[in-house]
């Protein structure tokens, strides 16, 4: 049965209009890029979940053996994908990218309740209302926490996950309280404030990238910021940093009943390949790599190699 569908949102229809005005720009690689976007545009769906309404990118052979279900990161949005997207597409796999609420394309929750229970809630309710029977999941920094706790509740259903940049964060009142309250400031007080897109790069190079990326695609991450909801950022930083979250990660993992693997980038600052292999050490869950030459945003620094990590991760347990 077809998913009942809802009309786009106003994010979606501005970012659209945007790409139109800038597709008859006499910039070439400008007219391009707004062009390549309003391609992608055309797989895009909406439907509600739990009150709000979701955007999800659903493209690939609809019949496919194995379908992968994309979460992205912390102030990020499903366009961070869309290498990854194009990579498993052209090897047969379907793939549905969507925007959890407060970012992207997806609508603002007027209550404002952005938490990881809610997200997790939010991606059962599109499970069901496209019929997903059994698929894999790909997620990114904190989107493995929305994926985990859906698992919990979901046994049966999920074949395989793939983590990039995720593990286990040792935490102390001094640092709950830095991290909170630095990123807070940094993201809502600062970046979201920018105009043009290089502050915000130069940043993204010095702290979370250790690669250059295309210019369309820093214009993607840029984007991501003024596209999530600033009552979300500051919701989910207290929530990723808060003991009860950081100390039930281990506990997440051991809970869960699928095969999953961590991936690491061994120059990634934030979520160090050390915290990651201690994750799975302390779960003696899971499998784990550590991509050389790679920072915290592998699916813009090295999207052929996280490609080929979700892709060698899927066939190995197909059809299971």
């Amino acid at each position: 049965m077809a998913p009942l569908t809802s009309p786009p949102t106003q994010k979606f229809i501005r970012y659209r209009q945007e790409l139109l005005d800038l597709q008859a720009s006499r910039d070439k690689a400008v007219a391009k890029r707004a062009t390549y976007e309003l391609s992608l545009m055309e797989k895009s769906c909406f439907v509600e979940a739990n009150g709000v309404v979701h955007h999800y990118h659903d493209s690939g052979p609809k019949d496919a053996a194995e379908t992968v279900v994309l979460i992205h990161g912390w102030d990020c949005w499903w366009m961070w994908w869309h290498h990854v997207i194009k990579n498993l597409n052209d090897k047969g796999i379907r793939t549905i990218a969507y925007d959890i609420r407060g970012h992207g394309w997806s609508d603002n929750d007027p209550g404002n309740h952005y938490h990881i229970d809610f997200f997790a809630h939010d991606l059962d309710d599109l499970v069901v209302k496209l019929g997903l029977k059994r698929f894999h999941i790909a997620a990114f920094s904190f989107g493995p926490f929305v994926a985990l706790d859906y698992a919990r509740s979901h046994p049966g259903i999920i074949r395989s996950m793939t983590f990039f940049n995720f593990g286990f964060l040792p935490n102390s009142e001094f640092i709950q309280a830095f991290a909170t309250n630095t990123i807070t400031f940094v993201f809502n007080g600062f970046l979201r404030k920018l105009t043009w897109w290089l502050p915000a790069y130069i940043f993204a190079r010095l702290v979370l990238a250790k690669n250059t990326v295309p210019l369309h695609d820093i214009l993607i991450g840029f984007k991501s910021l003024g596209l999530c909801a600033p009552e979300a950022i500051e919701q989910t930083t207290c929530h990723m940093t808060a003991f009860s979250t950081t100390d039930s990660v281990p506990v997440m993992v051991q809970s869960v009943d699928m095969p999953i693997l961590f991936v690491a980038g061994d120059g990634d600052s934030i979520m160090t390949a050390e915290n990651t292999k201690k994750l799975v050490d302390l779960t003696h869950k899971g499998s784990y790599v550590c991509v050389p030459e790679c920072g915290h945003l592998i699916t813009l620094e090295l999207p052929d190699v996280a490609s080929e990590l979700i892709l060698g991760h899927v066939q190995a347990h197909s059809g299971t």
